[in-house]
């Protein structure tokens, strides 16, 4: 039991600097999303396609992590 906490914490922690790594990578394909709209210009596909796919893999990494702390709660 004890192992096993340590074991979910080390999972939250590696899925938190996870989530950060990838919210960095999506954060220059956001950066030319807003350069495009402020010059009133269409986003390159390549960028809008980055930014989907960090985002779900944000999504899908945030809800790993919650399920983590959900089962670590739950052995207190």
């Amino acid at each position: 039991m004890f192992f096993e906490r340590i074991r979910l914490k080390r999972e939250i922690k590696k899925s938190r600097r996870m989530i950060e790594l990838l919210e960095q990578k999506r954060s220059r394909s956001q950066a030319a999303l807003v350069e495009a709209i402020l010059t009133h210009s269409t986003p390159a596909d390549d960028d809008v396609d980055f930014f989907n796919m960090y985002t779900e893999r944000i999504n899908a990494e945030r809800e790993k992590m919650h399920a983590l702390t959900n089962t670590l709660n739950a052995k207190k």
